[in-house]
C-alpha cells in the first residue's frame, strides 16, 4: 500500500487527520424536526493520505449529553472530494439518520472542509470543518527502567539482514511507529532509572510486585481515563525465561495503563548461527514494546481478531506482518515474518486505532477485549482434545465469601499423538471464560495480565492429559461470583486447529450464616481485594489487607479465611520489591515464621479444608512455595520436611494419582538431607 494518495502527491499538503467543527449551514427541508443546532459538537476523522491511509472517515456527535459515533468507507469522486457510505454508528441513532457522507477539501490550503450528510440521493445536512492536525490522538509515554536494564527505544531498519527489499533505511523509534498509527507522541518528564536497593544479582519480578509497582506509580494521576501508558522495563519475571512481556490489564479502577517488558527473557537469545545476533535481539526488544504497547491501545493479537463480539466482524490474520502478531507463530518463524515486515500495524489494526469510538481505544476507558463471548467459537463435531472443568468436593456448594478455584483437565481425544503449547492452560489470553448467574447476563472473566510468552511445545499422547487452576471468582472487570445464588462457569479453549468447549460446570453460592459475614461482605467484594486474591498479596494496597486480617480474624473456620491467610502470607516468604515514589526499588527480606504462622493454621492442621478450598492443584503448589522458602530462608530449615509430609499424608487420603505422590516423595528426599523432622512451631 502507498503512503500517499494522488492529492497529497500533488500538492504536499496533507488532509488527514481531526477536523473541527466551525459552522452549520441553514436547516433545509429534509431537516425538520431533527435537533440540529449550534450546540451540536462534532469532530471529523479524515484518513485519505499521509501514512497508510484506510480511505475512511469517522466523526463524533455530541448533543445535550448524547454521543453518537459513525464510521465511512471512502471513493474518491473528484479532486479532493470523497463520498462513501455509512457503515458504523453506535450511540443515539435517532440523532444521526444518514447513511451516507460527502466531503470536500476546499480552499488553497486545503485546511476547510465541506461536509454533505445525506440519505440515499437526498442531502440532508450540510457542515463546515477546519483541520486541526494531522494526528488522531494526543498520547503520552513514560519510560523507566529497572537499574541495570538497557531498553531498546529504537532500531536501524537494516541492522539485521532479514528485512523486506524495499523497507527504507532508519532509526526508528516506538515513538514513531505510534506516530505513523496516527497518534501525536510525546514522552514524559518522568522517564528515569528507577535503583535497586538490595534485590539481589537475580531480580525476578512477580505479579504481585509488578501490580503494586503500577499501583504506587499511577496514583498520582487523577482516577479517570487518560491518554497515557507506563512502560517498565525491567530485566526477568519470576516466570523465567519464556515470559518476554505483560499488560497490565486493571490498575486502579482504570484499564491498560502500563506495561512491562523483561529484557532478560527469550528475546534476548538469537538463533544459533544468526548472521547479526545483536541486531536479532534489538529488533525482537523493540518488537516486544511496540506490542504490549499495543495491547494497551486495546490491540487484540492477530489471530484474535473473530474471538466473541469485537466491536465490528473481523477476520483472523494469522500470517498478518503486524506489530499484534508473534514472528515466531506465523509460517516459516521469525526469518520469514521480518522478511516481509513493514514495522507497522495492520489496516484492521488502523481503523481500529483511527476511527473505533475514542472510549473503546484511550487508556483507563473500555476494559479489554470488551464484549467478547462464544458467538463466533470454531468448535469441531468431533474434537482432538476434551476440557473438563471440576472442583474438588463431594457437591458444589461454596461457603459466602468462599472463592471459587476450578481446575480443568485436557486430555487428548484422539488416537494419535498431538502437540500443544505449555501453557494453554495457564495463558488466559488463549480462552474464553464465562461465568453466568441463573437468570442474569453471561460475564466474561477479563485477566488481570496478559503475556507475551515464548511458545515452548509439549507433544500429548493419546489419553494424557494437562492439568491447571483458575480463580473463577474475580476478574479485571471485578467479581463475578459473589452472591448466593447458582452460577454457570464454561471455557472455550482457543488451540491452533480448533476451538475446544469445556462442559458446563454448576456451582452454588449459599447465603451468608449470620449478620457479620453480611456486614464483612461491604469490604471484602471490592476492586481491591479481588486483585489482591488473584495475586496472592500485596504489601501496598494496606486496605485490602486489613479486610482480610478481618476475616480471618473474624471467620477462622470458614473458608474464605484460607484465601485471606494466603494472600497476607505469600509477600512474606520472598524478597519482595516495592517501587515507591521516590523511583526506587525497596526490597524487604523474608518473614518466615511469620508466614509459617499464618499458614500453619489453615495449610497444615486444617489440610483438608484448604484442599477442598484451594483445590489439590492450588493446595499443593502453596504448600511447595512454604517448604522451598522454610528451606531457603528460614532459621530451621528441616521444618521443609514437616510441610511436604503433610502435603504427602493429605493427598494421600484424597486419593491423587499415584504419579503426582511420587513427585512428592522425591521432593522429601531432598528436604531429608536437611535433618530429621521437626515441628513447626
Amino acid at each position: 500500500m502507498t503512503t500517499r494518495d494522488h492529492a497529497q502527491a500533488e500538492t504536499g499538503i496533507r488532509v488527514s487527520g481531526v477536523w473541527e467543527l466551525t459552522s452549520i449551514e441553514g436547516a433545509t427541508s429534509g431537516n425538520a424536526g431533527l435537533p440540529f443546532l449550534n450546540s451540536v459538537k462534532e469532530t471529523l476523522h479524515l484518513d485519505v493520505d499521509g501514512e497508510f491511509p484506510q480511505m475512511v472517515a469517522s466523526g463524533t456527535w455530541t448533543l445535550n449529553g448524547l454521543t453518537l459515533h459513525w464510521i465511512a468507507k471512502l471513493e474518491t469522486i473528484g479532486t479532493y472530494v470523497w463520498k462513501g457510505n455509512i457503515f458504523y454508528k453506535v450511540g443515539n441513532n435517532s440523532m444521526f439518520p444518514y447513511n451516507f457522507v460527502t466531503i470536500e477539501a476546499q480552499g488553497l490550503t486545503l485546511r476547510n472542509a465541506k461536509v454533505i450528510y445525506s440519505e440515499g440521493m437526498t442531502p440532508l445536512r450540510t457542515v463546515h470543518f477546519t483541520w486541526k492536525s494531522k494526528y488522531f490522538y494526543p498520547v503520552q509515554f513514560e519510560y523507566d527502567t529497572e537499574e541495570g536494564v538497557t531498553p531498546v527505544l529504537s532500531i536501524d531498519t537494516h541492522a539485521h539482514p532479514d528485512h523486506p527489499a524495499n523497507l527504507p533505511r532508519e532509526n526508528l523509534s516506538i515513538e514513531a511507529v505510534y506516530r505513523r498509527a496516527g497518534f501525536d507522541v510525546t514522552l514524559s518528564t518522568g522517564n528515569s532509572v528507577v535503583p535497586l536497593v538490595g534485590a539481589g544479582n537475580d531480580v525476578r519480578w512477580s505479579n504481585a510486585e509488578m501490580h503494586d509497582a503500577m499501583q504506587v506509580h499511577w496514583s498520582q494521576y487523577s482516577n479517570n481515563p487518560k491518554w497515557a501508558m507506563w512502560v517498565f522495563f525491567a530485566s526477568l519475571h519470576e516466570e523465567g525465561h519464556t515470559l518476554g512481556g505483560i499488560m497490565f490489564d486493571d490498575i486502579g479502577s482504570q484499564h491498560r495503563q502500563g506495561t512491562a517488558i523483561f529484557n532478560n527473557s527469550f528475546v534476548s537469545t538469537p538463533p544459533e548461527r544468526d548472521e547479526q545476533p545483536e541486531a536479532w535481539v534489538k529488533r525482537m526488544k523493540f518488537w516486544t514494546a511496540c506490542h504490549e504497547i499495543g495491547h494497551g491501545f486495546n490491540l487484540a493479537h492477530s489471530w484474535q481478531k473473530s474471538l466473541g463480539n469485537p466491536w465490528l466482524p473481523l477476520q483472523d490474520e494469522n500470517e498478518i506482518r503486524s506489530f499484534m502478531n508473534y514472528p515466531y507463530a506465523v509460517q516459516g518463524g521469525v526469518p520469514t515474518f521480518f522478511n516481509n515486515f513493514e514495522y507497522r500495524f495492520s489496516d484492521n489494526e488502523l481503523l481500529y486505532l483511527r476511527h473505533a469510538p475514542e472510549r473503546f481505544v484511550k487508556m483507563g476507558d473500555a476494559e479489554w477485549f470488551d464484549d467478547h463471548g462464544f458467538k463466533h467459537q470454531h468448535t469441531l463435531t468431533h474434537s482432538t482434545f476434551k476440557l473438563s472443568l471440576r472442583v474438588n468436593r463431594e457437591n458444589n456448594h461454596y461457603e459466602y465469601l468462599e472463592p471459587v478455584c476450578v481446575e480443568l483437565k485436557l486430555s487428548n481425544d484422539s488416537k494419535d499423538p498431538q502437540i500443544v503449547n505449555k501453557d494453554v492452560l495457564t495463558n488466559m489470553d488463549g480462552m474464553t471464560i464465562i461465568v453466568k448467574k441463573n437468570r442474569g447476563k453471561a460475564q466474561q472473566i477479563r485477566p488481570y495480565v496478559h503475556y507475551l510468552q515464548q511458545s515452548e511445545k509439549e507433544v500429548l499422547m493419546p489419553g494424557q492429559t494437562m492439568y491447571s487452576s483458575i480463580f473463577a471468582s474475580v476478574g479485571s472487570n471485578g467479581w463475578l461470583i459473589s452472591d448466593p445464588g447458582d452460577y454457570l462457569i464454561q471455557i472455550a479453549l482457543h488451540l491452533e486447529n480448533e476451538d475446544v468447549l469445556s462442559n458446563e460446570l454448576i456451582i452454588r453460592v449459599e447465603p451468608p450464616i449470620d449478620r457479620n459475614e453480611d456486614f464483612l461482605a461491604q469490604d471484602y467484594f471490592s476492586d481491591d481485594v479481588a486483585r489482591t486474591l488473584f495475586f496472592d498479596g500485596t504489601k501496598t494496597l494496606e486496605s485490602s489487607n486489613n479486610v482480610l486480617r478481618t476475616v480471618a480474624e473474624r471467620l477462622p473456620h470458614r473458608k474464605a479465611a484460607v484465601h485471606a491467610e494466603v494472600a497476607l502470607a505469600m509477600p512474606l516468604m520472598k524478597h519482595y520489591k516495592i517501587l515507591g515514589k521516590d523511583k526506587i526499588i525497596h526490597v524487604t527480606p523474608p518473614k518466615i515464621e511469620e508466614a509459617t504462622q499464618l499458614l500453619k493454621p489453615v495449610l497444615l492442621e486444617r489440610s483438608h479444608v484448604a484442599a477442598n478450598t484451594l483445590g489439590h492443584l492450588d493446595y499443593r503448589y502453596y504448600m511447595d512455595r512454604l517448604s522451598e522458602s522454610i528451606a531457603a530462608h528460614s532459621n530451621h530449615p528441616v521444618e521443609a520436611l514437616t510441610v511436604q509430609n503433610k502435603l504427602l499424608q493429605t493427598l494421600t487420603e484424597r486419593k491423587i494419582k499415584p504419579a503426582v505422590l511420587q513427585e512428592i516423595k522425591d521432593k522429601q528426599l531432598v528436604y531429608e538431607k536437611l535433618g530429621p523432622e521437626a515441628p513447626i512451631k
